[in-house]
């Protein structure tokens, strides 16, 4: 692949971000040093609950697979809801190696506030450690704990939603997949934050020359697919349980809405998922956001992470209340 210098093109609110975000440069060596890392409190950062008040957080820790630990969740509820509530299952990113549900309480409390639906957002094992399909099924328990316990948590089960971002939308791709082909428990929406789908993307399939210069390399890609399979990424008989960019149909998913920077390596795969589930006759909502590298949210004051906030929550207000 040939390589270009995209920084010129990098939105120049988001631009910051790249000064302070150091490369991750993840390996077998670096992993746990990044993780650690990960886990130290940022100095000054505000507090979620003082910025989202009127959500209550519970943790919770429901059945797992059969032979599979309990799954840990955070769950939110808005202190105002109606009741029968909506709800979404959040997943968080990482790369499949990285991250925590702790570290999504600032979004979490927001969706819950903006939304009026309670979040449950799951705490998956990680790869390598976990590989798949451990990891969704971890989403899919709950799922089906937010369904089998709805009438008691004052949820409508019609309205349960699935979401989350990188990884974490990955994550919920898949479930939605899983869902629909075990079909016992139906997901009304899925919420597919710059997903990372394609385990053939920097393995098989080089990106284009303008993608994945910042945050989330190539090189960081093929690591984090290689720890959730199990082996080198990019081969024959991978599961669209894991990788849903490898279903062989999209028929019958629920509406989805998906957005992306238009430089994250993530770009073409994106893109190319909601052309196929429109197709296939799936509502699809898409949105590529000019001079957004991978996690270029991280710039809430950014006027691209503005208008990202404002068309997902709104996708999901129109979903959840009409």
């Amino acid at each position: 692949m040939t390589t270009v210098s995209t920084r010129h093109l990098v939105d120049p609110e988001v631009a910051p971000m790249l000064e302070v975000f150091p490369p991750l440069n993840l390996s077998a060596e670096t992993l746990p040093l990044v993780r650690q890392g990960m886990a130290v409190p940022v100095e000054g950062a505000p507090d979620p609950a003082e910025v989202y008040p009127d959500v209550t957080t519970t943790e919770k820790h429901v059945p797992g697979a059969e032979g599979d630990p309990d799954v840990r969740i955070l769950y939110y509820e808005p202190t105002n809801r109606t009741t029968p509530a909506p709800a979404l299952v959040w997943v968080h990113g990482g790369g499949y190696v990285l991250g925590s549900a702790d570290a999504d309480e600032m979004l979490c409390r927001r969706i819950a506030t903006e939304t009026n639906a309670v979040v449950a957002s799951v705490d998956y094992r990680l790869a390598p450690e976990t590989t798949a399909p451990g990891l969704v099924e971890d989403c899919y328990a709950a799922l089906r704990w937010l369904h089998v316990n709805a009438a008691d948590l004052g949820v409508d089960a019609g309205r349960i939603a699935v979401g989350g971002l990188s990884a974490g939308g990955g994550l919920a791709a898949a479930l939605s997949l899983l869902a629909r082909d075990r079909d016992e428990f139906p997901i009304s929406y899925q919420l597919l934050i710059y997903p990372m789908l394609d385990d053939r993307t920097a393995s098989t399939t080089d990106p284009h020359p303008h993608a994945g210069e910042f945050v989330w390399t190539p090189a960081d890609n093929r690591f984090g697919w290689a720890s959730i399979l199990g082996h080198e990424p990019g081969g024959e008989d991978v599961s669209p349980y894991a990788a849903p960019a490898r279903a062989e149909s999209l028929t019958g998913l629920p509406p989805t809405f998906i957005s992306v920077g238009s430089l994250d390596l993530f770009l073409e795969e994106d893109i190319e998922y909601a052309r196929r589930l429109i197709c296939e006759g799936v509502p699809t909502e898409l949105h590529v956001y000019p001079g957004g590298f991978h996690a270029y949210d991280q710039m809430p004051e950014a006027r691209i992470t503005r208008a990202y906030y404002r068309d997902f929550v709104e996708a999901l207000r129109r979903t959840f209340h009409g």
